[in-house]
């Protein structure tokens, strides 16, 4: 084996040579996290030219974050999904777009129940949706 005053290296190669290699293998294309910053570079464009399209549109008022998860956009205003006003989409557009439709919607006022406190119901009661 050798002289047991030899002291055994932490890693077959020395760091340089491992980050060498390392970048060796990539062949010249860019790494995960290059891709990443692209790829979030251009969904800001794409969110940008939607709220130039649109500019009154509340998108482009409230400026709602923009997410990416299980190939899907999610734009979403609000401290979570299940509490905030969010718009899914396979697009920034189309989550944009849906973003638009949500927060419209809240601002309309409920539907009026066509049910009056004390009216009488007709017999066949299961036949008239309940108050």
């Amino acid at each position: 084996m050798g002289d047991p005053s030899e002291k055994k290296k932490p890693h077959p190669m020395p760091r340089t040579r491992a980050f060498y290699m390392h970048m060796k293998k990539s062949n010249g294309q860019a790494s995960p996290r290059h891709h990443a910053i692209n790829y979030a570079a251009a969904a800001m464009e794409q969110m940008e030219l939607y709220r130039a399209d649109h500019p009154g549109s509340p998108s482009a008022v409230r400026r709602p974050q923009l997410f990416f998860r299980s190939d899907l956009w999610i734009a979403l205003l609000g401290p979570s999904i299940e509490e905030g006003i969010v718009g899914i989409g396979p697009t920034v557009s189309a989550a944009l777009r849906a973003f638009d439709v949500q927060y419209l919607a809240g601002l309309r006022p409920p539907v009026e129940s066509t049910c009056t406190v004390g009216a009488l119901r007709p017999r066949d009661a299961a036949a008239w949706p309940a108050c």
